[in-house]
Parts: structure tokens; sequence; C-alpha cells
């Protein structure tokens, strides 16, 4: 089966004026770019599911910076890079690594269960947290962020866990107050995103 990822920007990009669109075709390459959004989108926000029957809200990485990346575990190639790149810039980071939380939200409710989802990203061993929910709960937020996504219902009599998923792609960042501050491309380089975060580091850090 071939699943495709839906190479769009973020929609709320789109009402911008100042920051130009991201959405490009897969064939093509995309530039690097890190848009500074603070203050046009709203602070972080839910309360999703987590491995071990946990309920994960916003309140338990207060103090921290987030990066946020929407896709889903079974994603053949935009969503393993992405996280090896955020693996990369927790490393880089040193001594500063436990100022940041990389959460991955999935946006396949219907096979990522919130173990699925979790031992998929401990394979990244960057100390992210997989989160889940209805599907309610994931179009409320993707809505709250402007994410664009779709999942490709099963045909009648087919198996059911075989369709396809298109997402938007980027990380939001957002510091330790639960402001966001930046939106990167996922073809962006580590030492950029780590120049970003630097600057909106805990001041106790």
């Amino acid at each position: 089966m071939i699943k495709k990822t839906l190479l769009s920007s973020v929609l709320a990009l789109a009402l911008l004026h100042s920051v130009p669109a991201l959405a490009q075709e897969q064939s093509q390459a995309k530039p690097s770019v890190i848009y500074k959004i603070t203050g046009r989108l709203p602070d972080l926000k839910f309360s999703l599911n987590g491995a071990q029957d946990k309920t994960i809200t916003e309140n338990d990485v207060k103090g921290k910076v987030v990066l946020l990346f929407f896709g889903y575990a079974s994603c053949p190639d935009i969503c393993p890079t992405t996280m090896a790149q955020l693996s990369a810039v927790k490393s880089m980071l040193g001594e500063h690594a436990n100022n940041i939380q990389i959460i991955f939200l999935s946006v396949d409710p219907h096979r990522d269960t919130p173990e699925v989802l979790q031992a998929y990203v401990d394979a990244f061993d960057n100390g992210a947290i997989g989160l889940t929910g209805t599907e309610k709960q994931i179009a409320d937020i993707a809505r709250r962020y402007r994410v664009a996504y779709q999942i490709e219902k099963p045909q009648p009599g087919s198996d059911p866990n075989n369709y396809e998923v298109m997402h938007a792609r980027g990380i939001y960042i957002f510091d330790a107050n639960g402001k966001v501050q930046f939106l990167a491309s996922d073809s962006e380089e580590p030492e950029m995103i780590i120049d970003k975060i630097r600057d909106i580091l805990p001041s106790s850090s």
C-alpha cells in the first residue's frame, strides 16, 4: 500500500498575508525556512491520551519549550525523517535538552493506540510523548492550530486498516509559557531550529 503525505502548509499561514505559503508538491524541493508566528495562533492547550491510560495536558509540559509535530505512526517517510531530525536537535542542545519536550500528535486515531504511538516515538530515543484521542479531539486541536489532514476511509469489504492518510507538515515551537513562537519547515536544518530555541529557553536553563 502506498501512503501519501500531503505537503500542504498549516492553513493558518494562508491567512497571514505577511507569511508565504509552504504548500508544495512532493517532487519539489522545499525551502529551508522558519516563520515567526508569535501571537498568531492560540496558546498550547490540549487534553489527549498517552500510554498507560494517562491523560496528558499542556500542564504536564509547562516550563519546557515544546516542539509539536502532527503525523501518524505508519507514515512511510515524512514522520520518521522529522522525528530523527528532532532527535538531532535535542542531542545537539546538550545540557539544555532537558528543557525541550517533543510531542508527536497522531492524526490517525484508528490505528494509533496510545501504546502503539508511544512505542513508535520511543524508537527515536528523544524523550518524545506520543498523543492521540478521539476523532473529535484530534479534529478540534487540528482546527485550533489550522492543521490540514485527511483520512481516506477503507472501501466496504476491504481491510479496515488499509487506508491512506494525508497531513500537513511543519514543526510548531512553543515557549516555556505555552506561547507559540515559530513554525519550522520539516526540511529545516537542526542548527537553524536550535538557533531559535536558544532564544526562548527558560532563563534558569
